[in-house]
């Protein structure tokens, strides 16, 4: 039975979809992000349109229920995508204080 939870579901996705396409238009993210967000949204939209999917997934991996399989998925997926942005954050710092050591060595000359 689609609800309208799964019709909201459906069109987030596709809202989210409409800007992964146009930052990729613009030149703001590289391919492999774009077909990583593409992959993820899409995913999603199956999952909202036939409920019955996580089911069959969750049986083969071995899990108990569908809902139980998406939310360790989403899990996994959170920490993995914030171990990325520790790193970014932490490599963007390095470079800030290069900069700012470059900077004050050209400015005492």
């Amino acid at each position: 039975m689609f609800t309208f939870l799964n019709a909201a579901a459906v069109a987030f996705c596709l809202f989210a979809l409409s800007r992964v396409f146009l930052r990729m238009r613009k030149s703001e993210i590289r391919k492999g992000e774009f077909a990583f967000w593409s992959a993820l949204w899409i995913l999603i939209i199956i999952i909202a349109v036939i409920p019955q999917t996580t089911n069959f997934l969750a049986k083969i991996i071995g899990i108990g229920r569908g809902a139980d399989l998406a939310l360790v998925s989403a899990v996994i997926l959170l920490f993995y995508l914030n171990f990325r942005l520790y790193v970014k954050i932490s490599n963007t710092e390095q470079e800030i204080t290069k900069l700012v050591r470059q900077i004050a060595l050209t400015r005492k000359k």
